[in-house]
């Protein structure tokens, strides 16, 4: 199957099921067509992209002993991971010209973001909850507006979003685990276990694209405009051992671990033409 009609299906098909139909048979790329830039996916009509501030937000780690809250924790990460799956369609779109090694790399990449969108799914409907139930945020897929670069992708999905999920999937794991529930902690463990390998593969690309003169950490905050920083790029319980199983230097995990103990960045002033 040609990648870009993988793509395709993925971002404008609005059924789910055509979204998270796995790329079977060989793997081909021998036609990548035309840069397009998709502004929007298809998605279904109950999982359309819901306005700023209706959207639930992640139950906090106490309440997940309420399997009402569990659901929606569920419900919650089911979006997130389409939203990436659907970010890296997009790039294969929009980035034809990228090496065929990469565009490959990625779209195995999209074969776990199409399983971890499933198993979401299916944990929130064992707990009470049909995906499409709750309104649904577009915060990652809305950074597709900043990704000019294969390097701009690389920065805020790869080493920003799934580095921060190394942690986040632990705590969840935890926090699932203090309340019986062994089945959602398994399934963070394996999406853990999973985005060390993503991680992985955004460090490969990062040093295979940044210019010979920029180290690795000048070359990741380079290609972060705000709201995205490093700051953004790890959660409350540092997994350190994650972090150097993915590939990064003991330098760019000793750099991003400093961040935490720094005040948060102020947002840059806007003056009247830039509003």
């Amino acid at each position: 199957m040609e990648l870009r009609n993988f793509a395709e299906r993925i971002l404008m098909s609005p059924l789910i099921e055509a979204k998270l139909e796995p790329l079977v048979g060989v793997m081909e790329d021998s036609q990548p067509g035309e840069s397009l830039r998709v502004e929007a996916p298809a998605r279904p009509a109950k999982l359309q992209f819901a306005a700023r501030r209706t959207t639930p937000s992640m139950p906090h780690p106490f309440a997940l002993g309420n399997e009402s809250k569990r659901s929606v924790a569920h419900h919650i990460m089911a979006n997130h991971e389409l939203q990436a799956l659907e970010v890296m369609a997009w790039v294969l779109l929009a980035f034809p010209e990228a090496p065929r090694e990469f565009r490959e790399g990625i779209a195995r990449v999209m074969a776990d973001e199409q399983r971890h969108t499933r198993m979401h799914m299916e944990r929130a409907s064992r707990l009470g909850l049909e995906f499409g139930d709750l309104p649904v945020n577009c915060y990652i897929w809305k950074q597709t507006r900043s990704f000019h670069t294969l390097l701009d992708y690389i920065a805020v999905l790869p080493l920003v979003f799934e580095a921060r999920n190394l942690d986040h999937t632990l705590e969840l794991e935890a926090a699932f685990q203090r309340v019986g529930d062994l089945r959602s902690a398994a399934l963070m463990r394996r999406i853990h276990e999973d985005e060390i390998e993503h991680v992985a593969f955004g460090m490969h690309w990062l040093r295979e694209f940044k210019q010979p003169t920029d180290s690795e950490w000048e070359a990741f905050c380079a290609h972060l405009q705000w709201p995205m920083s490093a700051t953004k790029s790890y959660g409350d319980q540092f997994q350190r051992g994650a972090r150097l199983r993915s590939g990064m230097s003991e330098d760019f995990v000793t750099r991003i671990e400093a961040l935490r103990t720094l005040p948060t960045p102020a947002p840059p002033v806007r003056n009247s033409e830039q509003v």
